[in-house]
């Protein structure tokens, strides 16, 4: 007998690359020399003194024990001089941090904190599926804002005001955006608050590539009046090589973090301390380590945009973050496009429409493999 699974579940599919990660192994095991330029997972290491503090963290006597829902307190005074110094916005490390295991199970988090079952939300299209899916996951309604090409991907806030806002509570938006590379723009970020406080809206800015090939990193924070209605979620997972760390943290106004606190308290038992310990290292790391990462990916996205030129895309060279965003030509449909690249060239990449609707006739390539396997793959679909 088969207990039934959840309705819950019922408007949720499992994540695309999940499920096509279990193919792209499969065909390695059949002795395919598959080269993955989907996934947004860095290749590269940490820096030497997270590895480092890491393994001192071991002679702590307290190191295998439960720690704090809030982190240690080194933690949070080391997020607090990263935002300072970084992005020039004061949070006291007291009340306005809160670590998480990375910053995805964030939004799960800050989704139970503040929705209600037939509470709206604003998401991305095309943005990260994890909004729509957690959103589904609460019983809350989804509701697609279109961001354009032609509006160089940011919200047309005079479309958003024609719609009735009434029981909309989240707005999730995630600069430098994800897919495409947009960077945020200090007048974008303006708009956002002033319409959250309008209709009295979360703005949630999901940001963990500010300072991937960006030299002016933003933070929503920063803006006049953005803690009344504003939280930032941020991750160490791209900035500095951690994504299989899970460090991430939310930040804004203590009497928001109380309320995910809330959530929290009763779904983990606090990160581990030699983790907190190597994030602490990571954000006290100096600027220089951010130039020579991103040396490491102008030199793969240059290959990216060779392959690109080859298929006959057209793309946007201002970007940030560890993907390049491109339109295929018209008429191409872009999962056949894609799967045909898989099977008869060994290479995976992203099909747009993984990202919403507004994904179709687009790809989208990572910068996480070596200009030798780049060139390897400019090399196969010139041939």
């Amino acid at each position: 007998m088969l207990i039934n699974k959840a309705h819950r579940l019922n408007d949720v599919k499992e994540y695309y690359f999940s499920k096509k990660l279990r193919e792209v192994a499969a065909l390695k095991s059949a002795g395919k020399p598959i080269i993955n330029i989907a996934i947004g997972s860095p290749d590269l290491n940490p820096p030497v003194a997270v590895l480092s503090a890491l393994a001192l963290a071991m002679d702590d006597t307290t190191a295998h024990q439960y720690k704090s829902y809030q982190g240690i307190p080194e933690f949070r005074e080391a997020a607090s001089g990263f935002y300072k110094n970084q992005y020039g916005v004061k949070l006291d490390p007291t009340s306005e941090i809160l670590p998480l295991m990375g910053s995805k199970e964030g939004i799960l988090h800050i989704s139970m904190a503040f929705l209600n079952e037939g509470d709206q939300v604003l998401i991305p299209n095309p943005g990260y599926p994890t909004y729509t899916s957690v959103t589904n996951l609460v019983g809350a309604e989804p509701v697609l804002y279109d961001l354009k090409e032609s509006q160089g991907y940011y919200p047309d806030f005079e479309c958003l005001e024609k719609q009735d806002l009434s029981k909309v509570k989240i707005m999730w938006v995630n600069y430098p955006h994800m897919p495409t590379g947009v960077k945020a723009s200090v007048e974008l970020f303006e708009k956002l608050i002033a319409f959250g406080k309008k209709h009295q809206i979360l703005i949630i800015n999901d940001n963990p590539y500010s300072f991937i090939l960006n030299d002016t990193p933003l933070s929503i924070l920063a803006i006049d009046g953005a803690k009344e209605v504003a939280l930032e979620l941020n991750s160490l997972s791209k900035t500095f090589n951690m994504a299989g760390w899970r460090v991430g943290m939310v930040l804004g106004a203590s009497e928001y973090l109380k309320v995910i606190l809330q959530v929290k308290s009763n779904m983990d038992s606090g990160m581990f301390y030699g983790i907190q310990k190597g994030a602490i290292a990571a954000m006290n790391q100096p600027k220089k380590w951010f130039s020579a990462l991103n040396k490491t990916y102008e030199i793969r996205r240059k290959i990216v945009w060779e392959i690109l030129d080859v298929f006959k895309c057209t793309y946007n060279k201002d970007t940030a973050g560890l993907f390049v965003w491109a339109k295929l030509p018209e008429g191409i449909n872009e999962e056949e496009f894609t799967d045909e690249l898989l099977y008869e060239k060994d290479i995976f990449i992203a099909p747009g429409t993984v990202f919403g609707p507004i994904g179709k006739g687009y790809i989208r390539i990572a910068l996480c493999e070596t200009a030798l396997d780049l060139t390897e793959v400019l090399t196969r679909v010139k041939s």
